[in-house]
């Protein structure tokens, strides 16, 4: 899609009810759906996260957004794609504030230059134990984006119009640092298998838009 007409027709979910816990149900296992259904919040004492989804123009006008490979590393999402985002720190005002700075440390986009569009429905991941905020963002020019050496491997520009692709979603399945070989829903995107929270997030993101 031009990015011109997704710029103008964006605008439209800011007045959109978000579809929550039904979209994220879509894009989640089995064992997680059941895994929130039994977890007793008052016990856990989880973080806090915030990650922004951010759309923008490439050099040919063509709608795209930015998800991370993340390094690998000794935790849950060693190797995983992701949304550029992070824990909240004592500087951060609010989980925006942390979304927007952390997208900057990440890929190096100027937190000036993002419009938050929408906040979305926030979503507790059991492995880390993090309540993580979701917010889609815009950026009106083509970013010069920079990976943080020490937690990004890649920078995934992912059009809009893949993800938007029915064929891209698919069914795999995958070993994790919590079960061994379970099938989960998820997108393949840039040649990456996109679950879990993210798929989930993905997966409310992509309902939202498709009503635009």
């Amino acid at each position: 899609m031009e990015f011109e007409i997704f710029r103008n027709r964006i605008s439209k979910l800011k007045k959109m009810q978000l579809p929550g816990e039904s979209a994220h149900k879509k894009l989640a296992p089995l064992i997680r759906i059941n895994e929130l259904d039994e977890i007793d919040m008052s016990a856990r004492n989880p973080q806090e996260a915030g990650v922004m989804a951010v759309f923008y123009p490439d050099n040919e006008n063509v709608t795209r957004l930015v998800l991370i490979l993340r390094k690998t590393y000794k935790g849950v999402h060693s190797n995983q794609v992701g949304f550029p985002g992070g824990r909240v720190e004592e500087i951060d005002k609010d989980l925006e504030d942390t979304a927007l700075r952390e997208t900057e440390e990440e890929v190096g986009i100027p937190q000036n230059e993002i419009e938050v569009v929408k906040k979305l429905s926030r979503l507790y991941i059991p492995p880390s134990n993090f309540w993580v905020q979701p917010y889609i963002g815009l950026l009106k020019t083509t970013p010069q984006m920079v990976a943080q050496e020490t937690e990004v491997e890649e920078i995934l520009e992912v059009k809009l119009s893949d993800f938007l692709n029915d064929d891209n979603m698919i069914t795999e399945n995958l070993s994790t640092s919590y079960a061994k070989e379970i099938e989960v829903p998820a997108y393949r995107l840039n040649g990456y298998v996109v679950w879990g929270a993210t798929g989930m997030m993905l997966s409310e993101i992509r309902e939202l838009l498709l009503k635009i």
